[in-house]
């Protein structure tokens, strides 16, 4: 019978990776004046570790409502509130194609489900990237003009996923 992965041992794979992601991602950009965009804060770690990092740039994040550790909780001015059906789009009018990091971590635990949205909201995230910015994401994204990155040192194949413009 052959050995299946623990649900621990998936989401451990889902850190890691996320982190040496992130972290290569921060550390690529790092020149780039645009903001940088958090879809989705949840409990705010990733937030949390992109502010202590990223000192440089703006962090606005996208959510529906904050439910996250007071620690990680945005600023009102730098948190977006609603549906990712009508922020993006109007972050679009708003900062235009500037982000030069955008993180999403839309993973529930559903596959269908999560590449589903993955291909729904593909096209709204795509052109809010700058050219040279980085898309990190929990879930393969579908681009038309975003190129699938090599995964740093650290990254377990198929647990995240880097794009550049």
């Amino acid at each position: 019978m052959p050995h299946q992965q623990s649900r621990l041992d998936l989401f451990i794979d889902r850190m890691v990776s996320q982190r040496a992601c992130l972290d290569a991602a921060i550390a690529q950009t790092s020149g780039m004046a645009g903001p940088v965009f958090e879809l989705g804060l949840g409990n705010g770690r990733t937030y949390h570790h992109m502010i202590q990092r990223i000192q440089d740039r703006p962090v606005y994040v996208f959510e529906r409502a904050v439910a996250s550790h007071p620690d990680s909780t945005p600023p009102e001015d730098r948190l977006i509130l609603g549906d990712v059906r009508e922020t993006l789009p109007a972050a679009l009018d708003r900062f235009g194609a500037t982000a030069s990091l955008i993180h999403a971590d839309l993973g529930g635990h559903n596959r269908e489900k999560n590449d589903a949205f993955a291909r729904f909201v593909s096209p709204l995230i795509e052109p809010l990237l700058a050219e040279g910015g980085l898309m990190v994401s929990s879930d393969r994204m579908y681009f038309e003009t975003l190129t699938e990155q090599p995964l740093p040192e650290g990254a377990v194949p198929g647990r995240c996923f880097i794009y550049r413009r």
